[in-house]
């Protein structure tokens, strides 16, 4: 059955009045992340609109106006007689910052992100042109809070262990690469627990790891480096231990170039940890992935355009596991493991052997 034949025309006009209330309601969640109300709101517990304001630094006004979205939105409890706003505390680990990787609250950012976006998506949508990463505001800030939850604050306790003995080799001392390493948080983790390992991070834009850089510079780190590369030309072969790339291969202008110039630049027994969205090449097979809609738009906004815009392909967000098993294979890899982990079903750790 098609979605077409799912709906009647009048459960299809509910369908999509609660979807422009969830959308909406999404908008103001990013707001109350960025501006800390639902940190604020877990430690006050019970609270007037005035004495949140007071806490947050924001007006009143415009505190007691976003409270009603919450409140109708069935996030927030309210109290009439009293005025006061309590966020329930087994609503309070999905909103607060204490509570990464669950955090769902970071992952709403994308929402508005995308619509700043529509004028110049509807120019790309005409032409067929691409667009840059300079063109999306705030993008690198956004994507280093969700990579941080699902990636950083799982390093030690679950993505290493998938690699047999990499943590006693980073403890003796190897050489690691992060392959568009955006903000390049990972590395700097990794750079602090193993002082008697060599980390470098390459990454198209210089801005987006700027920060971190002077971060690393800062704690005296002398055993990482970050680098502006185009990795189209990536040839250094068997620099590498050890190289990771995080959501980061399908935005690529030319994935299998950097693929193969990975499986180049790995020294014998090297290994290549790919974390990539879990999903399929088809999107028969998608129907009923619980993110598809979120991940097809992210795509469509994001990682299509960048990708076109730098002359490449367009994989896009989705372009699967069958794809990236198969252009993996390709590059040379034959010793490839699939890995899914309980905090992050959304993405998919390929483990690949030289």
């Amino acid at each position: 059955m098609t979605i077409q034949e799912s709906y009647t025309p009048e459960m299809f006009a509910e369908h999509l009045v609660l979807m422009l209330n969830h959308a909406s309601t999404t908008v103001m969640i990013a707001l109350g992340h960025k501006l800390g109300l639902f940190d604020s709101l877990e430690e006050l517990e019970s609270v007037s609109s005035r004495e949140l304001a007071e806490h947050s630094g924001c007006d009143e006004r415009y505190i007691r106006e976003w409270l009603s979205v919450m409140v109708t939105a069935k996030i927030i409890s309210y109290e009439p007689m009293h005025k006061t706003y309590i966020l329930p505390k087994n609503y309070a680990m999905f909103l607060c910052r204490k509570y990464s990787p669950d955090n769902i609250a970071v992952t709403s950012q994308f929402i508005p992100l995308m619509g700043q976006m529509l004028p110049q998506l509807e120019k790309s949508f005409r032409s067929g042109n691409g667009l840059q990463y300079s063109d999306y505001p705030c993008f690198h800030s956004v994507m280093a809070e969700d990579s941080y939850q699902t990636v950083v604050c799982a390093l030690f306790d679950h993505i290493l262990p998938l690699m047999d003995d990499m943590t006693e080799r980073l403890q003796w001392g190897i050489r690691v690469l992060d392959a568009g390493c955006g903000k390049g948080l990972a590395l700097l983790k990794l750079a602090q627990e193993f002082p008697n390992s060599h980390f470098v991070g390459y990454d198209l834009c210089e801005d987006a790891f700027a920060e971190t850089l002077e971060h690393a510079k800062a704690l005296r780190l002398t055993n990482i480096e970050f680098q502006a590369r185009d990795l189209r030309d990536f040839h250094e072969p068997e620099s590498f231990d050890f190289i990771a790339s995080f959501d980061a291969v399908h935005d690529q202008a030319d994935p299998q170039a950097l693929l193969d110039g990975i499986y180049r630049a790995l020294r014998p027994r090297g290994t290549y940890l790919m974390q990539d969205i879990a999903g399929s090449s088809y999107l028969e097979n998608n129907l009923d992935h619980p993110l598809g809609p979120l991940l097809y738009s992210i795509s469509c906004a994001h990682c299509t355009p960048v990708s076109l815009g730098q002359g490449g392909p367009g994989l896009g967000t989705m372009w699967g596991e069958e794809l990236a098993t198969g252009m993996l294979q390709a590059a040379g890899f034959n010793k490839i493991q699939k890995h899914k982990l309980e905090h992050d079903p959304f993405n998919v750790y390929f483990i690949n052997r030289k």
